[in-house]
């Protein structure tokens, strides 16, 4: 009853969080007005206001949502199989891997691609890249699982591959010129204003499939608490669900990643918000529960960012540490303790 309770006051958070990021922006927009253009209702007297929350404000709230949602669980899904607390996604490289992707195209290609007839460039080509990148890195993780058996080795390993990637990335911004440089820290301050309502449903399909997965892996997470001994013991096919576990992170971070940028903190610190707000160690109800708080969690930084009053939208990462970094450190001194 207790955990139902918590899920359901989670649940109404997203909901009114949600309707708070549609009714809030940097420009004024009365909420007579807003509430009209979400039933339907032309203004045309403002066709202005109409173009800002139906294309603007209702696909960066849902952006919002399911990254937090996706980075949330990629963390817990992490911290579980590696059994390490400070795990997140950027500890695999999966992140610095989309991070390449987007500065081979941005500084090298000039952000845009040639093969025949075809021209790929822009938005399109930045999304390709950093799937394309955070897939490769997840690809080789892969192999290095079959051959490593041990979860702290392929973490360190994953760790490895992902400070390869960073040094790659400095050589590039290096050698790039400034506006090069000036598009490359843009993409890595982080934004959920950056996908349109035209470009939504991509992610929302990939989002929806990596969440579907790591639904279906509770009952293999329940039993790689009691450890790898007891799990096997249970019929747990221990390579096979680090496999599913290490494809769903990937797929996660790498949509999240792809669209949004390079989201820090969220990935580390929700599962230990979820876990001191629930009580319980069982995924069962941790899953929804980090979910629900990481998509709570990234409509308040959508929020923050996008507060009346503003000239722009302040970069997500400027919010992300403000709120993740204490977590950490609580985490921490609890570990020393």
């Amino acid at each position: 009853m207790k955990h139902t309770t918590a899920l359901i006051a989670l649940f109404l958070s997203v909901v009114v969080l949600f309707v708070l990021s549609l009714y809030n922006g940097s420009v004024s927009i009365p909420m007579s007005a807003i509430t009209d253009i979400l039933m339907g209702r032309s203004t045309p007297d403002h066709p202005s206001w109409q173009y800002i929350v139906l294309e603007n404000r209702l696909p960066q709230a849902i952006t919002a949502l399911l990254s937090g949602a996706s980075l949330s669980v990629s963390g817990l899904l992490l911290q579980t199989a590696f059994r390490n607390p400070l795990a997140g996604p950027s500890v695999l490289g999966i992140d610095s891997g989309a991070h390449l992707g987007v500065a081979l195209v941005i500084l090298v290609a000039g952000g845009t691609m040639t093969a025949g007839s075809l021209t790929l460039g822009g938005f399109a080509l930045v999304i390709l890249a950093a799937l394309v990148g955070a897939l490769g890195v997840m690809a080789i993780l892969l192999m290095l699982s079959r051959v490593l058996q041990n979860n702290v080795m392929l973490l360190i390993a994953g760790m490895m591959v992902g400070y390869i990637a960073s040094s790659m990335i400095s050589l590039l911004n290096f050698k790039a010129t400034a506006e090069g440089v000036h598009a490359m820290t843009l993409w890595g301050m982080g934004s959920f204003s950056s996908v349109t309502l035209d470009r939504l449903p991509y992610m929302v399909g990939i989002c929806l499939f990596g969440l579907t997965l790591a639904f279906l892996l509770i009952k293999p997470l329940n039993a790689l608490l009691l450890g790898d001994y007891y799990a096997r013991n249970l019929g747990i096919h221990i390579r096979r669900t680090r496999t599913l576990l290490l494809l769903t992170t990937g797929l996660l971070t790498a949509a999240s990643t792809a669209f949004c940028g390079p989201i820090a903190f969220i990935g580390l610190a929700v599962p230990h918000l979820a876990r001191l707000f629930l009580g319980s160690a069982n995924h069962r109800t941790l899953m929804p529960a980090t979910l629900l708080t990481g998509a709570s969690l990234s409509l308040v930084c959508n929020i923050v960012s996008t507060l009346p009053g503003e000239s722009g939208v302040i970069p997500i990462n400027v919010i992300t540490p403000i709120i993740g970094a204490p977590v950490v450190l609580w985490v921490i001194l609890r570990l020393e303790h």
